[in-house]
């Protein structure tokens, strides 16, 4: 009968998603009803509190999201992105996907996707327009760029986190953030690989009128400045230098922890890198130099406000599934059927996704689901947690209320509905070869 109630309560929480409720007072409001169902209310108020300071979250993002809003303020995003998209005003036919790529690789340094396709977009937007290229379309570029996953190639990215504390904690594995971007890398390509020319197709042969007024000619573009360029790059690189693939030289230990402390040394040092890459960025601009640091705590700010309150919600409600015994359900109903075991890591969260818009919730809330099915059938429990994270990602770019799909449409005066029509079809296709890959790396 409980087992009935739980089901009820998570099919009224998908509803009121669906209805757009606000996605953190769905899912604590559904916590605490199972919790009290299952009569652990008092472990539902430990996991809140335990998540609040988590510092495997906090740190690396805080300061990930505090240097992403330096990078604004100094203008070395955008200095960047005129980097990368200087090749595509010369070669028109690369205008569509040259965008969607140019969207990926400025997600890997600025986790945000919202920020992602702001920065792009003011660059973008006038070019691909004078080009003649249809607003709708420049909005889905943006939008498949911006959010299908490119903030999963660095180690700040909270979905790394998720995977890394999940797999230390359950299969005694120590697993770092920076461990799981090379697992990320062959399949989110995979995912490119299909996605990146299926849009571009369709695209085409959608072959939309250009806009009925000829538009403008963009104003000319400031000189590149290739050091600022090179700041948002910086903090990967060092990171990379001190971990995996590289791992050239190591930062003691002593730099980043206390004897007495019980901090994580891997989210030390990916907050270390971003604040280095904070004082880079100070030092190439003197008039922002001065507020740098009032920029980076409001970025904190917003990441504590933002992602961290998704982080902390998720897990209490993947926690209050997890007392239901609706999680030992579903892992018993993998384990009996374990070709079922990919399918549902990547149906689950893109679903889930797309209903409340949030990648990170969805990820925090579900990947722990599968770690008894992957134990008991003895699976690699982080592709498992790279299927979940790409199939979260291209969830949320498939969401009308995702925050990303809402600003791509207000930087192309569109609808965030029509964006994600256009988006879907790549995503899917995408999403089915990754999850074929992935039942073969599993099961073959």
């Amino acid at each position: 009968m409980s087992l009935a109630l739980s089901a009820l309560i998570i099919l009224a929480a998908a509803w009121a998603l669906f209805r757009k409720v606000e996605v953190r007072l769905v899912l604590i409001l559904a916590a605490l009803a199972l919790s009290v169902l299952a009569g652990q209310l008092d472990a539902l108020l430990r996991t809140f509190l335990h998540a609040l300071a988590d510092e495997k979250f906090v740190v690396p993002i805080c300061c990930a999201m505090g240097f992403a809003h330096v990078l604004k303020l100094t203008q070395c995003d955008t200095h960047l992105v005129l980097l990368l998209t200087k090749p595509l005003r010369r070669v028109r036919v690369l205008l569509v996907p040259g965008t969607v790529l140019a969207g990926v690789l400025v997600n890997v340094p600025i986790i945000s996707q919202t920020s992602t396709a702001l920065t792009l977009g003011a660059v973008l937007v006038p070019v691909l327009r004078a080009a003649g290229v249809p607003l709708p379309t420049i909005g889905a570029a943006l939008l498949l760029g911006s959010s299908i996953g490119g903030e999963l190639l660095n180690p700040g990215a909270p979905e790394l986190a998720t995977i890394a504390k999940v797999v230390s904690d359950r299969f005694e594995q120590p697993l770092s953030a920076a461990d799981c971007v090379g697992r990320v890398a062959p399949l989110l390509l995979l995912h490119l690989a299909v996605a990146v020319p299926l849009f571009t197709w369709l695209t085409w042969r959608r072959a939309e009128p250009a806009p009925a007024e000829p538009q403008a000619e963009p104003e000319a573009t400031p000189a590149i400045r290739y050091d600022k360029a090179a700041i948002p790059l910086l903090p990967l690189a060092l990171l990379f230098l001190v971990g995996p693939p590289l791992n050239l030289f190591t930062v003691p230990e002593s730099w980043l922890l206390s004897p007495d402390s019980h901090g994580t040394y891997g989210a030390r040092l990916i907050g270390a890198a971003m604040l280095v890459g904070v004082a880079a960025a100070a030092l190439t601009d003197r008039q922002a130099a001065s507020r740098t640091m009032v920029s980076f705590f409001e970025g904190a700010g917003y990441a504590y406000a933002h992602i961290i309150s998704l982080i902390v919600v998720g897990t209490c409600f993947g926690k209050s599934v997890e007392l239901s015994g609706l999680a030992a359900e579903l892992g018993a109903l993998i384990t009996r059927f374990p070709a079922l075991l990919v399918p549902a890591a990547a149906a689950l969260p893109l679903t889930f996704a797309a209903l409340s818009g949030s990648g990170i919730g969805a990820t925090n809330s579900l990947y722990g689901f599968f770690a008894e099915p992957c134990r008991a059938l003895d699976a690699d429990p982080v592709l498992i947690g790279v299927v979940v994270a790409l199939a979260s990602a291209a969830g949320r770019t498939m969401s009308a209320v995702a925050a990303v799909a809402l600003m791509c449409a207000s930087l192309t005066q569109t609808t965030s509905l029509d964006l994600v029509r256009r988006v879907a079809v790549p995503l899917l296709a995408g999403m089915t070869a990754v999850t074929l890959v992935a039942m073969f790396l599993v099961h073959g």
